[in-house]
């Protein structure tokens, strides 16, 4: 806020009236006196909710009383009654260990589901609590999932981002207020130490997202001890030098008042905003200031202590009194208000511009056109000469990301690799930024250069796939190895059921030159067993249309389209249906002694094994193998059928890590070791999978299975 701003002149900045504005400093100095009641009855709330179960996180949540009542009581826009209001304020809580501080205000301020009783399961054994350790996305009110510290920082930033690119999409003279709800990030001490929060920051000062605030409980503190422990820089000056504007609070205990201040001045700037808000961790208490406030109960002695000095009767617990009640009474109807004012907005905004509101109204409902599929090449027509499958992902993905605004792409600095680029794109940047290399663009745009940032990246579009269900649809791209530096962001993605599709490349040891450090040998294992995340690993072009449709179906679930940096043979035989089934039988063969499972860039190796053991006299068959998880869900009887392991053994050929195939194999031939620095087809010869090595191992498997040597479901690396 500038030296000498109002509240009224920080309002009237966001396009607030000035009467609104006048009501909403009055409001807040005629209710001043209850203040101090209110911030009392939260905090010995907070304190009878963890002394309750004798566990949980009371410190922080106790500590961030005043900063949640200005926000909830007189700063953001919301609607309790109406959860997913579209241009509702998103809120993310960062420090998600600090619940109780959520989800107490969800309970006073009049969310339907979170009712007392339920406010009184955190840290039960009820199954249908909705107060788990750390918010989750499924329960009213909860913007997503938060846990693994800074990962909200990260998905805040997402959100803030498709807000501005909504409002620069949708918004006309007159309609500003169609999108443009603003992002508030609560955070503390740990979350500014994680690296994917610091990513996340530095991406979104250069964005210059002037509707995103971060507001730090700043109580340092961490599990450990202090702060100065670990860390003894100045993030004010860390926070300037990112492109954030800075505001301190030294009382952020009581100051209510101040908050309301810095809030409303967040809201005018031109950048994004760093509330450093200096708190005390379990202000009030015993523990007041120290760790021990941190993550374990008062006590039930202190508890009754701070009740005493409250002026509280220590015999009562879960006191929320009438003054306090009345404090929070009317913000449901303020919350209808906001959204009978947009419901409006939007019917007069249709009358205006028909078409666009009409396309609006789709976005908003996360409807993509029927039509789509028919932007997917049809079979038939890629290309006939070996294609990367990395290549063919930009020839599936790009028509439809041309043509759908639905889809944002992005990736980690890697363009000319991913191929994921689309004739007349337009990249997402600040309008004002002209770069060096020329490359620019504004809100508008749908292609986002997140910078080597994987972690972020895949963070950011979470948040971006949070915003509103495949209002955006987020493209990720990178090479495969790099997804292990944002394995933890991608999981937080499949534990929230968000859509959102990373395009992952240089998926094999074929890759070559760049050596084991880029070679991906275990990592489909992880995301194989990770649970509800589609991992897809096909075998050329007609495959890779089957790996895209796929994943744009795939509805409460990322997926991750895996492809080659190499140049793949195109197979006859493959069908993109076949992909949607999991695995398929690419080439029958009734006198067959063995089945071949081919995946992903080796499946045409396991078509050159066939032929090879077929001039031997060897029949076999081949099954392509792209995805675990869609074969999982096909009925028993497709399954027998594609893999007959009743009758033949099956030998699967993928240059991984092996564990897991004996569910669907009897032997592999896979890697123990890391890969090699090496051109690709010498990689694949120096470890012994060119056809000839494979065709010598698949024999020599045989022979020792007919001199009884190995059982047939023994499963045996070879």
């Amino acid at each position: 806020m500038a030296p000498g701003d109002t509240v009224e002149e920080a309002a009237l900045a966001d396009g607030v009236t000035k009467s609104t504005c006048v009501d909403l400093r009055q409001r807040v100095k005629d209710e001043k006196a209850s203040h101090d009641l209110v911030l009392k009855t939260f905090r010995l709330l907070i304190a009878d909710l963890c002394q309750q179960y004798n566990g949980g996180h009371p410190g922080g949540a106790i500590g961030m009383a005043a900063i949640g009542v200005a926000l909830w009581k007189y700063v953001m826009r919301y609607a309790p009654h109406s959860p997913d209001f579209f241009n509702r304020d998103r809120f993310v809580l960062s420090n998600g260990h600090t619940c109780l501080f959520q989800y107490a205000f969800l309970h006073l301020t009049g969310y339907k589901a979170m009712t007392f009783e339920q406010l009184k399961s955190y840290h039960s054994d009820r199954y249908d609590a909705l107060c788990p350790g750390h918010p989750e996305i499924e329960h009213e009110g909860i913007e997503v999932t938060t846990g693994p510290l800074g990962q909200g920082v990260a998905n805040s930033v997402g959100l803030a981002l498709a807000t501005k690119h909504l409002g620069a999409t949708y918004n006309r003279p007159g309609f500003e207020g169609l999108v443009s709800n603003h992002t508030w990030c609560m955070v503390g001490d740990a979350c500014l130490q994680e690296g994917v929060a610091l990513e996340a920051i530095s991406l979104a000062g250069h964005f210059r997202l002037n509707n995103l605030t971060i507001i730090y409980d700043n109580n340092q503190i961490t599990c450990d001890g202090t702060v100065d422990l670990t860390n003894t820089e100045n993030v004010n000056e860390k926070m300037q030098a990112c492109g954030w504007n800075v505001i301190d609070i030294e009382d952020g205990c009581f100051d209510v008042t101040g908050i309301v201040d810095a809030l409303l001045a967040a809201k005018k700037a031109d950048k994004p905003t760093f509330i450093n808000v200096k708190t005390v961790i379990g202000v009030g208490s015993k523990a007041a200031g120290t760790a021990d406030a941190h993550g374990a109960a008062f006590g039930a002695a202190d508890v009754a202590s701070m009740k005493r000095a409250y002026n509280f009767d220590p015999e009562l617990h879960f006191v929320i009194g009438d003054e306090v009640r009345q404090f929070f009474a009317g913000i449901p109807a303020r919350g209808e208000a906001y959204v009978e004012e947009w419901n409006s907005l939007v019917a007069r905004y249709e009358q205006a511009y028909p078409e666009l509101g009409a396309k609006f109204r789709d976005r908003v409902t996360g409807k993509l056109p029927p039509r789509w599929k028919e932007l997917v090449p049809a079979p038939g027509t890629f290309p006939t000469a070996p294609t990367a499958s990395r290549a063919a992902s930009g020839l599936v993905l790009n028509p439809i990301a041309k043509e759908l605004e639905n889809f944002m792409v992005g990736t980690a600095d890697l363009s000319p690799s991913v191929h994921m680029i689309w004739p007349g794109k337009v990249d997402f940047q600040h309008p004002d930024l002209k770069t060096g290399c020329g490359i620019n663009g504004n809100y508008t745009g749908r292609y986002i250069h997140y910078g080597i940032r994987e972690h972020a990246m895949c963070a950011i579009a979470n948040g971006l796939a949070a915003y509103s269900p495949s209002t955006i649809i987020p493209v990720t791209s990178s090479f495969f190895m790099f997804y292990l530096y944002a394995a933890p962001a991608v999981r937080m993605g499949a534990l929230q059921r968000l859509k959102v599709i990373h395009a992952a490349t240089h998926d094999s040891i074929g890759l070559g030159e760049d050596g084991p450090t880029h070679q991906p040998i275990e990592l489909a294992t992880l995301y194989r067993a990770m649970p509800n995340i589609l991992y897809i690993r096909p075998g050329d072009s007609e495959e890779t249309a089957g790996a895209w449709i796929a994943a744009i179906e795939a509805e409460g679930m990322p997926a991750i389209v895996s492809t080659s940096r190499h140049k793949l043979p195109q197979l006859a035989q493959t069908k993109r249906e076949g992909v949607l089934r999991g695995a398929y039988i690419l080439q029958e063969n009734e006198k067959a002694v063995l089945t071949l499972i081919g995946v992903g860039a080796e499946l045409c190796q396991a078509v050159g094994v066939s032929d090879k053991l077929r001039e031997q006299g060897i029949e076999t068959r081949v099954v392509s193998f792209p995805s675990w998880r869609l074969f999982e869900i096909q009925p028993l009887e497709y399954k027998r059928e594609v893999l007959r392991r009743s009758q033949i053994p099956a030998v699967v050929i993928e240059p991984y890590a092996a564990t897991g195939w004996e569910r669907y194999a009897d032997a592999g031939i896979s890697m123990k070791t890391f890969g090699h620095s090496l051109p690709g087809p010498a990689a694949y010869k120096y470890f012994g999978f060119d056809v000839d090595s494979l065709a010598r191992k698949v024999t020599g498997y045989l022979q020792k299975l007919k001199q009884d040597e190995l059982l047939k479901h023994e499963f045996v690396e070879l």
